[in-house]
């Protein structure tokens, strides 16, 4: 099966380390309540809008960079993993891969909804912060156990 959106399977390994890096430090973030005070560093801001001054474009601003690093890895690691061939590429695999993904975007999409009508304030900022990130965990959690369950059983 010809997929030309595929990345080489090479890139798989880097994909879980990025993937699990980013989960790991996410979780911390949010156990720990971890503010921006680590690894500050000055960052260019495309726009900065501070509670008590006025809004600016293309400034160059100090931030702690932790949590955007653990965005980057999650996102990137888990399109790595989720979008590299596998050793062997066939129809079967590309039917789970297709279904896994539309899979997740119908749990995600439909936690999203429920979270719309029932959960509110700041609670519901939180779920949309999550929700950057669940379709992507969904899907790459659904691929790889569907994966694994048909390769251990053709074995």
């Amino acid at each position: 099966m010809e997929t030309n959106y595929l990345l080489p399977n090479k890139y798989k390994k880097l994909g879980w380390v990025l993937f699990g890096l980013g989960l790991l430090g996410g979780v911390y973030i949010y156990a720990t309540g971890l503010t921006d005070e680590f690894l500050k560093v000055k960052v260019l801001s495309v726009y900065d809008n501070q509670l008590f001054g006025d809004p600016s474009f293309f400034k160059i601003v100090e931030n702690g960079i932790f949590d955007e690093l653990v965005s980057v890895f999650i996102i990137v690691g888990g399109f790595l993993v989720g979008f590299t061939k596998e050793k062997i590429e066939d129809e079967f695999i590309y039917k789970l891969r297709k279904d896994s993904l539309v899979w997740a975007l119908i749990v995600n999409y439909s936690i999203l909804l429920v979270a719309i009508l029932f959960v509110y304030d700041l609670t519901f900022l939180h779920i949309l912060f999550f929700n950057m990130f669940t379709t992507l965990v969904f899907f790459v959690v659904r691929f790889t156990v569907l994966k694994t369950k048909y390769l251990n059983n053709e074995e």
